[in-house]
């Protein structure tokens, strides 16, 4: 279970999967020659092809040969994208099944905002908004849906419910029995990098000597961590957090998107959310754009997120994303369209 490298031939031979969730009997019968090599930013120098990771949660497994794109869904009635549809499973259900029918790949389920200004969510509250969600999509659906949680019981009872993976903001520093939850279930987690230790972020400015240096090692410590308690590698994902989680400084974010591939030699799947984020506020001088207007920004970054070495998109404006990363594909590839 988790990500894993397929071992590589020195010549890539292609081979169209028409469903990204396989059991891992069929990726293994299908052997690692009819596997797509991953492709690789640029400017990432390696003595040997990169490996296709594959993600897998119990029976599922995801393939990241290219970049996948998670809808996220909001059930907070405080979230500072505006999206939240706290109190409506039904309707949140509905938006979910949308963005997997516009495109996406996979679902972020969330019931607590940790942005700043947020407030804490008892665990009753949380259970209450996200699981009612939850069990609705899998009534419908059998896509890759993650939640985006640091609470363990959270997490024991939305697998339970069907999840397969745990998005975890404090990257397991926000519940002591969180990293138990994972190593006893064998699923993916996503670790992802903040600034600050609770769960709830600050607007806090905070300057960097070397940005990715202190991102790398919090990750490596964090996998450390991981690992000692249980999860394996491969099911770790890393997420370097991008905005306020990392500082009110718009700079870093940028040169964490930039500097990707020295993330990537961790060897763990990346993923990026920079949808709707502060960091987008001012790309351009003089004005400040509302979270609405960060439609294009946040593409833009996303695009070169993916082009970087991002395995895994989250954004909240699927159709749009879609359309991004189907042409970065089309960029990629030396096959004409007919």
């Amino acid at each position: 279970m988790g990500a894993r490298y397929l071992p590589s031939p020195e010549l890539s031979i292609s081979f169209k999967f028409d469903d990204l969730c396989r059991s891992p009997e069929d990726i293994d019968e299908a052997g690692p020659q009819a596997i797509t090599l991953g492709s690789r930013p640029a400017n990432l120098k390696l003595t040997k092809p990169m490996p296709t990771l594959i993600l897998r949660s119990r029976t599922k497994t995801l393939l990241l040969e290219k970049p996948r794109l998670l809808g996220v869904v909001n059930v907070t009635p405080d979230s500072f994208s505006g999206d939240g549809l706290h109190g409506s499973p039904e309707k949140a259900a509905a938006q979910g099944l949308a963005m997997l029918d516009a495109g996406a790949d996979g679902l972020d389920l969330g019931g607590e905002s940790t942005g700043p200004g947020s407030t804490g969510v008892s665990l009753a509250d949380e259970l209450q908004r996200v699981l009612p969600v939850l069990r609705a999509l899998r009534e419908k659906t059998a896509a890759w849906i993650s939640v985006d949680t640091y609470k363990a019981e959270v997490a024991r009872q939305a697998l339970e419910s069907g999840a397969d993976a745990i998005n975890d903001v404090t990257a397991l520093r926000g519940d002591p029995k969180m990293a138990g939850v994972i190593a006893e279930s064998g699923v993916p987690v996503f670790l992802m990098y903040a600034k600050d230790d609770s769960p709830r972020t600050t607007a806090d400015l905070i300057e960097y000597d070397d940005v990715v240096a202190t991102v790398r090692s919090f990750f490596e410590q964090r996998i450390t961590f991981a690992e000692s308690a249980g999860i394996h590698r491969e099911r770790i994902v890393l997420d370097p957090g991008m905005g306020m989680f990392v500082s009110a400084d718009p700079a870093y974010s940028f040169e964490l998107v930039r500097r990707l591939p020295e993330l990537a030699e961790l060897g763990c799947p990346l993923l990026v959310g920079p949808s709707r984020k502060s960091f987008l506020a001012k790309v351009s001088a003089g004005r400040t754009l509302s979270v609405q207007e960060r439609l294009l920004p946040g593409l833009t970054t996303a695009a070169l997120a993916a082009h970087n070495g991002a395995h895994l998109i989250r954004m909240h404006d699927v159709p749009e994303a879609r359309l991004v990363l189907d042409t970065l594909a089309q960029l990629h590839s030396n096959t004409a369209t007919k």
